[in-house]
């Protein structure tokens, strides 16, 4: 292995780690690498455009030993929204956050009522931290996502009943 792929493989393995996925499959012509941390198993989101600018001389197919999580309530909620409810969504893949900071107070909590451009949470993506603001004036009537959890591109983070 040549030192400019042992360096690439370092920086994977420390993304790996930073966002918590346990496994990792990668096949790229006749080298074959397959990461397993041990400990209790985090289902997490992979974006795999991030992955590729780590590596960017090969290309990076999805890995189909990667689980996908199970659907929790809130998910299950978030699938069949009610009548005249809009749902903000996650721009991006990464790590929702309700506040700025831990133990400090969430941006908006249910019942708030939210004019269009007013941050609603954090999404942690590649350790920059992204305000997303809301797209609609109304009152927040549900926070789907979980603090601290993995989010999704397209995942639905609250439910706004637009004014």
């Amino acid at each position: 292995m040549e030192a400019n792929e042992l360096k690439d493989l370092r920086e994977l393995v420390e993304f790996l780690k930073d966002n918590k996925i346990a496994e990792f499959d990668l096949e790229r012509g006749d080298l074959k690498v397959r990461i397993k941390f041990t400990g209790p198993p985090v289902p997490a989101a992979i974006d795999y455009t991030q992955l590729a600018t780590l590596i960017p001389q090969q290309t990076i197919a999805p890995a189909p030993l990667v689980a996908a999580a199970p659907v929790s309530a809130p998910a299950a909620e978030a699938q069949a929204p009610a009548e005249n409810v809009h749902e903000v969504k996650s721009p991006i893949v990464g790590t929702f956050y309700e506040s700025s900071a831990p133990g400090a107070a969430p941006f908006v909590k249910v019942g708030d009522q939210v004019e269009v451009g007013q941050v609603l949470c954090i999404v942690e993506a590649m350790k920059l931290m992204n305000e997303i603001e809301s797209d609609v004036a109304g009152e927040v009537v549900r926070r789907i996502a979980n603090n601290g959890q993995p989010v999704e591109y397209g995942q639905p983070l609250f439910a706004v009943k637009p004014r």
